[in-house]
């Protein structure tokens, strides 16, 4: 609440964020209402993948339905109103469950990419759809958890915070780096051992590699849309200073990371081949029925 409703440096950008919130509320929502749809569609996917990639996109439809439209209220309320203290309230909690969610289920996808790799055939037999349910739900049920207790407990919360996405974010570095490193030392063999002159990767590890690219650039906006909020955080946590421009960087920043809920279907349409021929004849078909 000290910066979600501390005066800011210029009530025209707080209409401005505020306007921008709720276009990118809606756009959030259609696209990855769409992704939703369409992943019912795709049947190249192991269902496991196919559950991580769609509660991604739940919590993405969550933050544009829920999140940014409490948040873009909270900018045209009056500063240290009762309004805009539970606005700030419930924005924090829902924001964190659901940024919470996505920041465990983007390090699993990273987790299962690499299983998928190094296990071979026992893949299937490993990651099964009832195991990677009971992660999701208890996905869920801490992230809950640890909403309730930054409540109380801000200050353990914020430490509990940042050790988690550290560890998150080395979690899923090194599996891609791992990734890369396998597949170009198997490419490497196959061209030095079987025919080198029509050498070549074979399609199912071409696919993999499909997918592994996909997961990465979604990995990449997320870093790249949540780290400078949590530079802002990290400054206000460490200062407590609540000056116009700390409190400008905040609500940009905050802007930046729920704008990550619009970038990542537009990620599974650019590199998911299955995915994008899904979304079409979805479209199709809302179409036909419209007409």
């Amino acid at each position: 609440q000290d910066l979600f409703c501390a005066p800011g440096l210029n009530s025209y950008v707080d209409t401005f964020l505020s306007a921008l919130n709720i276009l990118l509320s809606i756009t959030a929502f259609l696209e990855n209402f769409l992704v939703i749809v369409a992943l019912k569609k795709v049947s190249s996917l192991h269902p496991p993948s196919k559950l991580l990639l769609g509660c991604l996109a739940t919590t993405d439809l969550c933050v544009g339905l829920i999140t940014q439209p409490i948040y873009a209220y909270g900018l045209l309320s009056p500063e240290h109103s009762k309004h805009c203290s539970h606005s700030a309230m419930l924005s924090m909690t829902i924001g964190v469950i659901f940024c919470g969610v996505s920041l465990l289920t983007l390090t699993t996808i990273s987790v299962d990419r690499l299983l998928a790799l190094l296990l071979g055939l026992r893949y299937r037999q490993v990651v099964t759809l009832p195991r990677v349910l009971a992660l999701v739900v208890s996905f869920w049920l801490a992230n809950i958890a640890f909403a309730i207790l930054s409540h109380y407990f801000y200050g353990i919360a914020m430490a509990i915070m940042c050790i988690a996405m550290s560890l998150c974010t080395i979690t899923s570095t090194f599996c891609y780096m791992k990734i890369y490193f396998n597949l170009r030392h198997r490419q490497a063999a196959v061209q030095d051992h079987v025919q080198p002159n029509r050498g070549g990767l074979s399609p199912n590890t071409a696919r993999y590699r499909r997918t592994v690219t996909s997961a990465l650039w979604v990995q990449i906006t997320f870093l790249a849309c949540y780290t400078p909020f949590g530079i802002v955080a990290a400054i206000f946590g460490a200062t407590g200073l609540r000056t116009p421009s700390l409190v400008l960087a905040w609500d940009a920043t905050d802007t930046l990371l729920m704008f990550n809920s619009t970038l990542n279907p537009l990620m599974y349409y650019w590199k998911m081949r299955d995915v994008r021929q899904a979304v079409k004849e979805t479209i199709k078909q809302l179409n036909c029925f419209s007409g």
